[in-house]
């Protein structure tokens, strides 16, 4: 039971286990899920922070708990991760200069974001590929997105800081 649903956790529902491009059915997913929460639920920022902190958190435990036996210590099913790097830059977009957002803003910005994720995700720049590959446990596998999800989060930010000094 216990291992039915770890591996419901990390693959997102068994998302993960679709056979072509999960991570990118993952990061979809998870701006449809904050959409949702951001704008048709209209639940606390608070309240999603302290979901994404436990999903984090819980997230090394069961990694590690799914890939302990296995000699591939990143396999394409496990999706969590897609999960909480896709979450950084739509959640500090969402917390940003303290405004509302419009649904219609919140619908580019999280395509861009989406479209910037995957980007990083794939091309693994430094330090995405140093955690990629040094570390083969769940440390790795979860924060070579999390560092992905900061990539986007410094790209929008010169993205503004440039467009500021020409428009």
């Amino acid at each position: 039971m216990i291992k039915t649903l770890n591996f419901l956790f990390v693959t997102m529902l068994g998302l993960g286990k679709f056979p072509k491009i999960p991570g990118t059915f993952g990061s979809l997913a998870t701006i449809i899920i904050l959409y949702f929460f951001f704008h048709i639920l209209n639940l606390s920022t608070n309240l999603i922070f302290i979901g994404l902190i436990i999903i984090f958190i819980f997230s090394f435990f069961a990694v590690a708990s799914h890939i302990k036996n296995s000699d591939n210590k990143d396999p394409k099913e496990i999706i969590i991760d897609e999960f909480i790097g896709q979450s950084i830059p739509i959640y500090l977009y969402e917390i940003s200069h303290g405004t509302e957002k419009t649904s219609d803003e919140a619908i580019i910005f999280y395509g861009v974001c989406f479209i910037l994720f995957r980007f990083f995700d794939i091309i693994k720049p430094f330090p995405v590929s140093f955690f990629d590959k040094n570390f083969k446990n769940s440390f790795g596998v979860i924060m070579d997105d999390v560092c992905a999800g900061f990539y986007v989060v410094l790209s929008l930010i010169c993205f503004m800081v440039l467009s500021s000094y020409f428009i």
